[in-house]
């Protein structure tokens, strides 16, 4: 970890903040986090990249970790998500990259794949799916307590978070998200009750892990994390207006076996579909045995393992 330089990039009038590892002539990897995750998340599979031979970045995304939240915090979309991106590529001279996406991060690198293909030399994503146009896999058959549906409700989120520490609530998400099934609260009950206090961490996510996303998200706080991807999902996702929205280049989807976003109405019906080629017609799916939604973290070697064969193709 303490070989994994920090800088500030100064981007569309905020300071982002960036982690780093390898040389800067070697071919660049981007890897983009999800929720609620930051640059830590990617810590394994940027040591792992880097000692064979590439250069890792791994950005805070504005309103996360140590970067700044934009001048409107409230209107924070997933293009300026995406811009941001280019732009500290385009600070660091980084003219063509591989770009790796996490959960929510998947749709900001597939966008990118989409708007700058001419920039990307493949596309690895985990945890989420490329998501072919028309309406969202369906939440309507889901309760009123499902979390995406807490989380966007102005106001709930922040009510149900403020009653803890930004440690804990960083823990409970990760407890509830690294399980097999979707987070739903009943009738009179918030997300964050869902979890015991003395439930314990997930045996491959210490204590000294969550403090490292306790004191970012401390900084940060949640308004951010909460409009993107949450308060922008179904609104924005295809915001960019991409008349044909097929991706030429090679692309992975890594997915833990038991990843709770199975139990989403259609989702297993997408990954295992024939609709998904027509728009990333070099997609391979492979799937991590016992693997949760934060795969990456709970099996690191496997998943640096794929990677680094998706990479060296």
């Amino acid at each position: 970890m303490d070989q994994i330089e920090h800088k500030f990039v100064e981007v569309n009038g905020i300071k982002l903040h960036v982690a780093e590892i390898g040389k800067e002539s070697s071919p660049a990897v981007v890897f983009l986090h999800g929720f609620p995750e930051i640059w830590y998340t990617w810590r394994h599979q940027m040591i792992g990249v880097a000692n064979a031979g590439f250069r890792a970045i791994a950005p805070d995304f504005r309103g996360y970790g140590l970067s700044d939240h934009g001048v409107e915090p409230e209107k924070t979309s997933f293009s300026d998500m995406l811009y941001d991106t280019l732009a500290i590529l385009d600070s660091l001279n980084i003219n063509k990259v591989f770009v790796i996406g996490k959960d929510f991060g998947a749709f900001v690198a597939y966008a990118f794949a989409l708007l700058r293909g001419e920039r990307v030399l493949g596309v690895v994503t985990l945890g989420v799916p490329f998501i072919p146009p028309g309406p969202l896999v369906s939440h309507e058959s889901l309760p009123e307590g499902f979390y995406i549906s807490r989380f966007r409700n102005p106001g709930r989120a922040e009510a149900d978070f403020s009653r803890f520490d930004a440690k804990t609530v960083v823990k409970n998400i990760y407890i509830l998200f690294s399980a097999s099934e979707i987070p739903i609260a009943s009738e009179n009950q918030e997300i964050m009750d869902l979890v015991e206090p003395d439930t314990p961490l997930p045996s491959w996510f210490t204590e000294d892990d969550l403090v490292a996303y306790g004191n970012l998200y401390e900084k940060s706080g949640f308004q951010t994390a909460l409009k993107v991807p949450y308060r922008s999902l179904l609104d924005e996702r295809y915001e960019f207006n991409i008349e044909d929205p097929k991706v030429e280049g090679r692309a992975l989807l890594i997915m833990g076996e038991k990843d709770y976003l199975f139990k989403f109405p259609g989702v297993e019906d997408v990954i295992n579909g024939d609709e998904m080629k027509k728009y990333v017609p070099n997609l391979e799916v492979t799937y991590v045995p016992n693997g949760s939604h934060f795969v990456q973290e709970q099996f690191p070697n496997q998943v640096n393992q794929l990677i680094l064969a998706f990479l060296g193709q």
